[in-house]
């Protein structure tokens, strides 16, 4: 059996006054890729959110690897083997793919070389001069989870990698997101495709104001459908 590498228990977290996260429970085992499914609004976003510690306040435990997280900064949280890729990307617009790409430091040994990034995504390297406005969104994707590859991070913590792309880009990041699992990493993914879900995870967490209701292995979702409907509307 795999270590436990995140343990999530009764994890609380606001935005000022706004109660969003209700006692969230999670396990990931070393070398998972676990998806939180659910509609918008549900907490999906705000349990990546909280795990980093970017919720103005949360309350609970979050573990990695064994270490109390609750309450340290997101660069201690970073620095201990958590990397955070958001749904915005966060690319920066005056820089070129290959200054974007170096820009994060390695914060832990392992981290991917730039040759090891340009082989998962052959695009950036043709791209390494293109400014981050001439990006398509498939690419600024590419270039968001290659960031992240750099830092050593052992959990990637991965929201709506296949939002608003192309289906033939989506192949390519769920392709990418299981080369990852072969090399190592251990995944939570935040989605709301439903069918991308299913190619790429070993678990499904669902959630629903703000809380788990449900959890599916991937090998019995088919058979959970009906009672997964009215979280997920499929």
């Amino acid at each position: 059996m795999s270590e436990t590498l995140l343990e999530v228990r009764n994890l609380e977290a606001w935005y000022g006054e706004s109660h969003v996260l209700h006692g969230v429970n999670l396990d990931i085992k070393a070398g998972e890729v676990v998806t939180l499914l659910g509609r918008n609004g549900a907490g999906k976003t705000s349990t990546l959110r909280a795990i980093m510690g970017l919720t103005g306040k949360r309350a609970g435990s979050v573990k990695f690897q064994g270490k109390e997280l609750i309450s340290a900064r997101p660069d201690i949280i970073a620095r201990a083997g958590i990397a955070y890729c958001p749904e915005e990307r966060g690319i920066f617009a005056s820089l070129n793919v290959g200054e974007n790409l170096v820009l994060p430091p390695e914060v832990m040994f392992g981290g991917l070389k730039v040759e090891e990034i340009h082989h998962l995504f052959p695009n950036l390297l043709e791209r390494v001069k293109s400014q981050g406005t001439k990006l398509s969104g498939g690419e600024q994707q590419m270039l968001a989870i290659g960031r992240i590859l750099r830092t050593g991070a052992k959990l990637l913590l991965l929201d709506e990698p296949s939002e608003g792309l192309a289906p033939v880009i989506v192949q390519q990041i769920g392709h990418t997101i299981r080369a990852l699992k072969e090399r190592g990493f251990t995944v939570l993914l935040v989605e709301q495709n439903f069918r991308f879900a299913q190619t790429v995870a070993d678990r499904h967490y669902v959630m629903d104001h703000g809380m788990v209701v449900d959890t599916v292995a991937n090998s019995e979702l088919s058979g959970a459908m009906d009672r997964l409907h009215q979280y997920l509307g499929v």
